[in-house]
């Protein structure tokens, strides 16, 4: 017997799901104002990114604002980032604007097709796409390395850039420090001429890895150390995924940023707040390409955001590529990863975590944001979604005594109860009771503590949709042990029949009939980490890491859930939200992992 499908997809009434209240927040604040005062109303787009002269010969933009999510493709994406795919493309959605999917891959040597695709496959199922206006927006910076370098020799010809000898350790210590201002290279003031040939040597690969860079030339005293000469130019022989071996000199990323943003008519690049001190950087450089005819007036702006702070959670990239080489976890998609694959297979929705994005805000300054938060997200949304389902994590027999007296030998009973108990719509599951069913070893005593209103000697409890019965007492073997737990049925109080609720009980537990029961692999996942803020002031990260933060149990669960297909998602009653794990569960050998359980239990 099986259930009707379980619902894919999330009711229109829930509310993660419904069209949240957006609040405001000071980058809502920023693009009302630019959309009231025109500040971009002017802007053109030629179907493609690319120069001024480019737009210039294009349409008026169908975009009221451009955003973009820009990822480096050198890694898995994770919670932080889709926080920041939430805030991008919802901006552009909610302002008739565009979000650019754009990958900054300008450092060939960490970079790799496998992570292009899990980003795309991130950003898609998290409800996201870049196809706006008939056309795609998906873009890539290597396809603007021949504009980079165009704008490199511009800035070179207009005095703003070197070519600079010095070793890497020679740059550091003439750089200075807060207390101290840099020191001018001896190759400052090169003439335009002799480094334009300088810099066509290391486009050509005339010079070793690391022997010289092109800097801008800005301001060796500046109290921003960024705007003291920065590099935006490095020799550096790696083959690209993109453009292979066409290119050994590579732009910085401060250059290539911003360069990109312009090409792409964005008008709000919005960052995390690392970046602030290079904000003066992307403004000089946006004005000084705009001096050279290369780029459109008015430019994109930066602003930055507090990045997510989340408890109980890493986000380095370097950690945790560190937990999954070591074999800390079982991947980068294991469920206790806070990466989006980890999250999708943990079963969280793209509904939580846009609602989770949604309501943590948008702020100016960091601070940290308790993991019950995210997990409250993902249990409002499961609340009304989930089929529901009774399982036994950790089974005993519970064998009914006088059952073949009272409905004859070998007698199964049907039982049904609503697949939601909100939804009356999606029907009912059908299960069975007979002599013998699995209950939670938990649910006896045989000397009660005050207020367990379960299974002891003498005590009635109802089998939840089926019958009150009375506890006799252990079945205990030769040895002492406790076998199986004794009970008898009481006459005529079966749920929902006439006189079902004549006996009045405390207790209600949930069961699995023996005849009909489904064997399962339950995983029980847990925090990865003790220390609510694991690496957090030099800390040592894996010194916190949870020795309990899994737990495998072989469950026993009703029959509607042999029809469970991977990334269905159910409620295990009294237990918690589970999801059949995407890559093992499979006909004949199901497998669930823990969601979330059904109240926090971390918060208190």
């Amino acid at each position: 017997m099986s259930h009707p499908t379980p619902p894919h997809t999330t009711p229109a009434a829930h509310p993660a799901a419904a069209d949240l209240a957006k609040s405001s927040n000071f980058l809502r604040q920023i693009i009302e104002s630019d959309l009231e005062k025109g500040t971009y109303a002017g802007r053109r787009w030629a179907g493609s990114p690319g120069d001024a002269a480019h737009h210039a010969a294009g349409q008026p933009d169908p975009a009221r604002i451009r955003t973009r999510f820009p990822p480096e493709p050198n890694g898995y994406l994770h919670v932080g980032h889709a926080k920041s795919i939430c805030l991008n493309f919802g901006l552009a959605r909610d302002y008739g604007g565009v979000c650019h999917m754009r990958f900054d891959d300008t450092n060939p040597e960490k970079e790799d097709t496998e992570y292009v695709n899990t980003i795309l496959d991130a950003v898609q199922w998290l409800g996201f796409d870049w196809q706006a206006n008939g056309q795609s927006h998906l873009f890539q910076a290597s396809d603007y390395f021949d504009f980079m370098h165009r704008a490199a020799v511009c800035l070179i010809e207009a005095g703003h850039a070197y070519v600079d000898e010095q070793t890497p350790e020679q740059m550091r210590q003439n750089r200075g420090d807060f207390g101290k201002p840099g020191v001018a290279s001896a190759y400052r003031n090169r003439s335009p001429a002799d480094n334009l040939a300088r810099f066509a040597e290391m486009r050509n690969g005339q010079h070793e890895d690391g022997t010289m860079v092109l800097r801008a030339k800005i301001d060796m005293g500046s109290p921003n150390i960024n705007m003291r000469d920065p590099a935006i130019y490095r020799i550096r022989r790696a083959t690209h995924h993109n453009t292979g071996d066409a290119w050994c000199i590579y732009p910085m990323y401060t250059f290539a940023h911003p360069i990109e943003d312009a090409l792409e008519q964005i008008t709000h690049s919005i960052c995390t707040l690392e970046f602030e001190d290079q904000r003066p950087f992307y403004d000089w450089l946006m004005q000084r390409l705009i001096e050279g005819g290369l780029l459109a007036d008015p430019p994109p702006r930066q602003y930055e955001f507090a990045r997510l702070n989340l408890t109980y959670v890493i986000t380095s990239k370097r950690r945790l590529a560190a937990l999954v080489h070591e074999n800390r976890v079982n991947g980068w998609d294991d469920p206790r990863m806070p990466t989006i694959v980890g999250l999708r297979r943990r079963g969280y929705t793209p509904a939580a975590l846009q609602a989770f994005a949604e309501r943590i805000g948008v702020t100016k300054s960091d601070s940290w944001i308790d993991y019950s938060t995210l997990e409250g997200c993902l249990r409002e949304d499961l609340d009304v979604s989930a089929p529901r389902a009774m399982a036994v994590l950790d089974p005993i027999k519970l064998v009914l005594t006088n059952w073949d007296e009272l409905m004859g030998a070998g007698t199964q009973d049907a039982c049904s109860a609503p697949v939601h108990p909100h939804h009356p719509e999606l029907g009912k599951r059908q299960f069975s009771i007979g002599k013998e069913v699995w209950i939670e070893r938990s649910d006896y005593e045989e000397t009660p503590p005050k207020g367990f209103f379960r299974l002891f000697p003498g005590n009635k409890v109802r089998l939840k949709y089926g019958h009150v019965i009375e506890c006799t007492g252990a079945i205990k073997n030769e040895a002492g042990s406790t076998i199986a737990i004794g009970a008898r049925v009481l006459k005529d109080t079966k749920s929902g029949t006439p006189g079902s609720d004549s006996v009045k009980v405390k207790g209600v537990i949930t069961w699995v009939g023996a005849a009909d029961a489904v064997v399962a692999e339950v995983r029980l996942y847990d925090r990865l980490f003790l220390d609510a803020q694991p690496d957090a002031g030099g800390k040592d990260y894996l010194e916190s890491l949870n020795p309990n933060s899994l737990k495998v149990v072989t469950a026993i669960v009703e029959p509607s859930l042999a029809q469970a297909q991977a990334d269905d998602k159910f409620q295990f009653e009294r237990h918690g939200y589970f999801v059949a794990d995407r890559h093992d569960h499979a006909p004949g050998k199901p497998v669930f992992n823990l969601a979330v359980g059904l109240k926090d239990g971390w918060g208190k």
